[in-house]
């Protein structure tokens, strides 16, 4: 069988099964969106992560394919679920016929983006971890009342952009956000993910990088 691709795993009826679900799930507890458009983001920002650094094809391919699956283990359980995708991730890509070497780069991809578990166990795994943390958006809240907002929501309701930019030259990974303050406070954002901006700098150390946060034209980090 030829190598997988990122569009044979989109193709498979079990992953748009379990991704529709796990993303129902994570609206019934009030979760912000964990959907395809999540999946589809921070599959582009690995890939494109991956490919700014100078890593080859099949590497970046590899990286998109686990960015995809990352939180497919939502359709079971928010607890560790990303326990469950690899799990799952496991089972898909294994019988769709993955060689072992590169399902172990996946597996380690998707097993590593909780930031209170996280280790940066390679290049694939770093830049799944940047690629989901970078994934602020006022697109993914559901609830529509701001008064009853949690944090989450109200972050990434004041998120106006987030984009991660890469300089090759100066091995530079930057998260450049711009938040409405009116909303959110650049503190309110720190409180809430610090953890994530942690993990994200020890995932471009891994990658020969350091890592800046600049919000609205400041640097933060």
């Amino acid at each position: 069988m030829g190598k997988i691709t990122l569009a044979d795993v989109k193709g498979t009826p079990e992953v748009q099964v379990y991704l529709a679900r796990a993303d129902r799930n994570m609206e019934i507890i009030g979760y912000t969106e964990h959907g395809f458009r999540h999946a589809e983001t921070v599959s582009e920002r690995a890939a494109c992560l991956m490919e700014q650094l100078g890593f080859g094809e099949r590497l970046r391919e590899l990286a998109a394919i686990a960015a995809y699956l990352h939180d497919i283990g939502n359709v079971a359980n928010r607890l560790n679920h990303a326990a469950t995708s690899v799990l799952l991730t496991h089972a898909i890509l294994e019988r769709m016929g993955m060689p072992a070497e590169d399902l172990a780069e996946v597996l380690s991809g998707v097993g590593n983006h909780e930031e209170e578990h996280t280790e940066p166990f390679g290049e694939v795994a770093a830049a799944v971890i940047i690629a989901d943390k970078s994934d602020v958006n006022r697109t993914r809240v559901r609830n529509p009342d701001p008064a009853s907002f949690d944090a989450h929501d109200r972050i990434n309701w004041a998120a106006r952009s987030s984009e991660v930019l890469v300089d090759a030259q100066k091995r530079l990974i930057t998260l450049r956000l711009q938040i409405d303050t009116s909303i959110a406070s650049i503190m309110e954002y720190f409180e809430l993910f610090l953890a994530r901006m942690v993990v994200s700098r020890r995932a471009a150390e891994l990658l020969g990088c350091k890592f800046s946060l600049v919000i609205n034209g400041t640097t933060l980090l």
